[in-house]
């Protein structure tokens, strides 16, 4: 059986939760094209260590609602896959091997990087869930590196998925939220930057995208911090030096998030 791909998810508003966009159809319909894990590896980018890579080893995980002024009845949802401690330990194993300092964190909840996808996309909640760490101050090539450790893991059934956004500048997604723009007109510094993107991970360029802060149109616009992207940079190293990209969706909401997916394998 060939390994599972690697995944990357634009989680945006916590609200797709509930609301009927693109990315959330995409998300309902996500599963039917893979396989299934035994379990499930998220890099939420709502999960933030500095120096080392923490990774949730939770048996029963709780659900974090970690966002404030959205729809009363997102913070009455609950997302109750099990989590996996055999399955944490496996994922610090390799990244130790690699060199990096891992450890297990408990009493570690379901942020909403991992449950909101994850509501849409498995909403059985009958697969185990593990999280890890970003590290908002290490950059691309940190996270690539980071990735690279968790390969092995795509041979053994786990589904590894980046959770982050592909643009996040909340200062102009929150104006458009408040004046209920859903479905507004995409500025040209998203398009310019997304585009960007997507062109160089098609292409497979990982000198350009590891250096994309400097060499991507409105990369500070869309990222003024970009532990949002970082996300992207696990999935891609996590499916192997000769992987190439595909996209799975691509939208806007707000006008100012893109909710753009890729598989990589």
């Amino acid at each position: 059986m060939a390994p599972l791909p690697s995944l990357f998810i634009s989680h945006g508003s916590p609200d797709i939760a509930i609301a009927e966009t693109e990315a959330t159809r995409f998300l309902r319909g996500l599963a039917a094209d893979l396989p299934r894990p035994k379990a499930i590896l998220v890099a939420s980018a709502h999960f933030e260590a500095e120096d080392s890579v923490l990774v949730s080893g939770d048996e029963r995980p709780e659900t974090i609602y970690d966002f404030g002024g959205f729809d009363r009845r997102l913070y009455r949802m609950r997302y109750p896959a099990p989590g996996d401690p055999a399955v944490a330990d496996r994922v610090v194993q390799a990244l130790c091997e690699r060199g990096f300092a891992a450890e297990i964190a408990t009493e570690r909840g379901f942020d909403h990087g991992t449950w909101v996808p994850l509501i849409l996309a498995y909403p059985d909640a009958d697969i185990p869930v593990v999280q890890i760490s970003v590290d908002p101050t290490r950059g691309p090539a940190h996270h690539l590196a980071l990735g690279e450790a968790l390969e092995p893991l795509c041979d053994e059934d786990i589904l590894i998925i980046g959770s982050g956004s592909f643009t996040h500048n909340l200062r102009e997604a929150f104006a458009r939220m408040q004046q209920g723009e859903r479905q507004t007109e995409t500025p040209a510094w998203v398009a310019d930057f997304a585009d960007w993107m997507s062109e160089h991970l098609l292409a497979g360029d990982r000198d350009a995208l590891t250096d994309y802060r400097a060499r991507a149109p409105f990369a500070v616009e869309n990222h003024p911090t970009d532990e949002h992207l970082m996300p992207l940079y696990v999935a891609i190293g996590a499916a192997g030096a000769d992987a190439t990209a595909r996209k799975l969706h691509d939208s806007r909401d707000f006008g100012v998030l893109s909710m753009e997916a890729f598989a990589f394998a």
